[in-house]
């Protein structure tokens, strides 16, 4: 079970996350700069910002990540081969795959299995997470998606792409489970629009080991609110 003393703590179970594909430059440097502030475990940009990211994060421990297939996960594998082997040359830590969800729709879950072998393979010692947009599949898809996952050697089974969400907290939860009791030996990120700690400490609390959240900066910011800079001033002790 996890356990959370300060801001700090909190901070390194986020990777805050920034897709966005219409940022600017000035407006990305400031987000890293937020992250190198609340100490992150590690952010996910879009491939363009990589070179940017190393830079402003060259003395932090705060690991950068980024994405290929995204989001749609149905380009072949050697194009994400090549994508993924890219951003290693830019010098990323983390990679992030959309698995191919027009094989979910087909039930051919050993292709899946096999694209992701194929992927950890090419990144070698670097994470590999592989996202599966829980929101849009039946529980028995996410069980047979997972179980191969687990097979092919991932080192994270992510939840979404940011780009569809769950209705409440049951589903994350429910999905936490699943991944639980299919992949158990699996890493598990969920990116599913948490935006208030207090969301964040119930999915932490029900198992996920990382949240991904573009609100990171507010969850932190806010809780360190909460929980370090209470002023107490206590009244003095009369005899």
């Amino acid at each position: 079970m996890y356990k959370i003393k300060n801001s700090k703590d909190l901070a390194s179970l986020i990777n805050y996350t920034n897709l966005n594909n219409m940022i600017s430059e000035a407006e990305m440097k400031e987000f890293l700069n937020k992250a190198l502030e609340l100490e992150f475990n590690s952010v996910t940009i879009n491939p363009t910002y990589v070179p940017l990211a190393k830079e402003v994060l060259a003395d932090s421990n705060i690991k950068v990540g980024s994405v290929i297939g995204f989001p749609l996960g149905c380009e072949n594998i050697e194009s994400k081969i090549a994508e993924a082997t890219t951003l290693i040359d830019k010098g990323v830590d983390e990679v992030n795959a959309v698995i191919n969800l027009n094989y979910v729709v087909n039930e051919k879950y050993d292709l899946i299995e096999d694209d992701a072998k194929q992927l950890k393979d090419a990144v070698g010692d670097k994470t590999l997470k592989m996202i599966i947009e829980s929101k849009i599949h039946e529980d028995d898809q996410k069980a047979n998606i997972v179980m191969g996952l687990e097979k092919a050697g991932v080192d994270y089974i992510k939840t979404s792409t940011g780009f569809l969400t769950p209705n409440h907290i049951y589903e994350i939860v429910n999905d936490i489970n699943i991944f639980q009791k299919y992949a158990p030996k699996t890493k598990i990120e969920v990116y599913d629009g948490i935006d208030i700690w207090k969301m964040a400490h119930q999915v932490l609390t029900a198992g996920a080991d990382l949240i991904a959240s573009n609100n990171g900066y507010e969850i932190v910011s806010k809780y360190k609110d909460l929980r370090e800079n209470t002023q107490v001033k206590p009244k003095p002790i009369t005899l």
